[in-house]
């Protein structure tokens, strides 16, 4: 099962709350704009669930199956 997340780059505003809760697959880039680098796993998918509810500009998705 490969899943990842998805940023919506017109709706992200930089906050950079992914990051403090996914830091295994967001790093920040100089703007503090997300970069994804990783897929979701199974161990990681609760958290990634997390960072989805909790992006304030809901930018953020995972997509996969």
């Amino acid at each position: 099962m490969s899943r990842e997340l998805r940023v919506d780059w017109p709706a992200c505003r930089a906050r950079g709350l992914c990051h403090e809760l996914l830091p295994e697959i967001v790093q920040l880039d100089p703007w503090g704009y997300p970069l994804v680098t990783g897929e979701v796993t199974e161990d990681l998918l609760a958290d990634a669930r997390a960072a989805v509810r909790a992006c304030p500009r809901l930018a953020l998705r995972i997509v996969g199956s």
